[in-house]
């Protein structure tokens, strides 16, 4: 047994041994909880940093094979993303564009910094369209359209991308501003303009005297070239009185706005009534006729002053110069008795296809297809239809009743159609004999109501790359940074408030002007 005072040493020793095993358990649990802060905060700067970099990892994955990439929605910026998707499914603006810009140094063209909108458009649409990806580069899910935004800005265009917008404003805030940087360029150098005056070169006396004596210096044709969404509309106006024709007056447009007439009960709304009601004549009174005062004039003695005579006026308006690129608005505002706005739900049917012969003026005495004189009547004629697509093949084998004047937008199914009335709605309508045709490449939907709500588009999947010229037949669903694929009866069916289309010729047209080429 041990005495007590040993007991009470050995009690002490242990004391002190408890004593310094617990102070160095709190100095070691310190020193854990001190790195633990400083690994926790470092994952959390690695993990912001990858975020912000590369965004979440689910998301950055290839595209799926035959879509095209999204949009990154920036607030309420669907208005761009859908106006874009468009846009990018219209190959005829894509190489305008190309040729337009190609006047730009490279250097200019290079560059990633927003300087002309020629330059930022044309490299989004390529990219919507799969031209902009470089070989052993994964193809992007989704891009960033804010340096469209941005670009315009400096064309003194205000758009906030976190306030509702229209689709069909900023097509024309990018068509007038496309117009405006063609014509920011001088086609001579200005007398103030001193630097680049001083930076010409210098010219020989045989030069100065060339230039004087002949033609102005030829001007690029992509500077003066118009954008394929240019066209002109025809204004004649007659006289009820007399039947005087005034001078046809011509506007241009970049797109035609198409009130939607009043529907009728039973019968669908196609786009052939919102064209024909766009062409319809009016009477406009209370004018000024020359051609009547001059033959009132010419009945008074002695040169008694005659006062102008006022009538009545008959105003039609047609198509004088079609596009290569149509498009098509629908206006779907409409007013209610007490002055609020509304929005229009309707359908509107539409063809994958579009006949605009009948809308084209054309001049006195000429008739409508005599600038094809070779075309003969039976000729067999194929579409150039590609990937599935097909067309009628020939024009004898089609009825009489498809020369009539509405073929846009019938119906497949005739119990739809109507059964009596002043015209009638072919199903299949005659696509062999038309001179104007225009194939349906994307579609703008607006869902919701004038306040607030969403754009969608359809669109056209791009060419494969085998064959970059052909026209695909798969259609796509877009709305933002979602894709997937559609069919063409989901297309059809849609509620358009945009509509782009692209001029087509058929077999016989091509066969056709390519003899005319080989005979100048």
């Amino acid at each position: 047994m041990f005495s007590p005072g040993a007991e009470a040493a050995a009690a002490a020793a242990l004391d002190r041994s408890l004593r310094r095993l617990l102070r160095a358990g709190a100095v070691l649990r310190c020193k854990v909880m001190k790195n633990w802060g400083v690994l926790g905060g470092v994952a959390a700067a690695l993990a912001a940093g990858i975020y912000v970099l590369w965004g979440p990892i689910t998301e950055r994955k290839k595209r799926r094979k035959g879509l095209v990439p999204g949009l990154l929605n920036l607030g309420n910026t669907c208005f761009m993303n859908s106006l874009l998707q468009g846009l990018s499914a219209c190959p005829t603006f894509i190489k305008w564009l190309e040729e337009f810009t190609a006047q730009y140094p490279a250097d200019q063209r290079e560059t990633t910094k927003p300087q002309y909108l020629s330059l930022t458009l044309l490299r989004l649409l390529k990219a919507l369209s799969c031209q902009e990806v470089a070989s052993g580069e994964e193809e992007e899910d989704v891009l960033d359209a804010g340096c469209l935004l941005e670009v315009l800005r400096m064309y003194r265009w205000q758009i906030s991308s976190f306030e509702e917008q229209d689709a069909h404003e900023l097509f024309h805030v990018i068509t007038s501003s496309l117009e405006d940087e063609r014509d920011r360029h001088p086609r001579v150098a200005h007398l103030f303009d001193m630097q680049s005056l001083e930076l010409q070169q210098e010219m020989t006396p045989q030069q100065i005297s060339c230039r004087i004596r002949g033609a102005l210096h030829p001007m690029s044709s992509a500077w003066k070239s118009q954008h394929p969404f240019h066209g002109r509309l025809t204004s004649n106006m007659v006289c009820k009185h007399c039947e005087h024709q005034s001078p046809v007056r011509y506007d241009t447009f970049d797109s035609l706005s198409l009130s939607i007439p009043a529907a009728t009960w039973g019968r669908p709304l196609t786009l052939d009534h919102c064209l024909h009601h766009f062409i319809s004549s009016e009477s406009v009174r209370d004018v000024v006729c020359d051609n009547c005062t001059k033959i009132e004039a010419e009945g008074t003695l002695n040169g008694e002053v005659v006062e102008h005579q006022r009538t009545t006026f008959v105003k039609q308006l047609k198509l004088g110069k079609l596009p290569q690129c149509l498009c098509i608005h629908l206006q779907r505002l409409s007013w209610s008795s007490q002055g609020t706005p509304l929005k229009r739900h309707e359908h509107v049917q539409f063809n994958e296809f579009l006949i605009m012969d009948i809308y084209k003026y054309h001049l006195p005495g000429c008739k409508p297809h005599q600038h094809n004189p070779k075309l003969k009547e039976n000729a067999v004629t194929v579409l150039e239809v590609k990937d599935g697509m097909t067309a009628p093949t020939s024009a004898s084998a089609q009825p009489s009743r498809t020369k009539a004047l509405f073929v846009n937008g019938a119906c497949s199914s005739p119990t739809l159609l109507p059964t009596t009335g002043a015209f009638s709605l072919p199903g299949v309508p005659d696509y062999s004999s038309s001179v104007y045709l225009f194939r349906l490449m994307a579609v703008v939907v607006h869902h919701g109501d004038m306040h607030s709500g969403h754009f969608v588009t359809y669109r056209r999947s791009p060419p494969s790359a085998k064959n970059p010229l052909s026209t695909s037949s798969q259609w796509l669903w877009i709305s933002d940074d979602t894709v997937r694929k559609a069919s063409l009866q989901e297309v059809l069916s849609s509620s358009a408030y945009l509509l782009f289309y692209e001029r087509v010729l058929s077999k016989a047209q091509q066969h056709q002007s390519q003899e005319y080429k080989s005979e100048e």
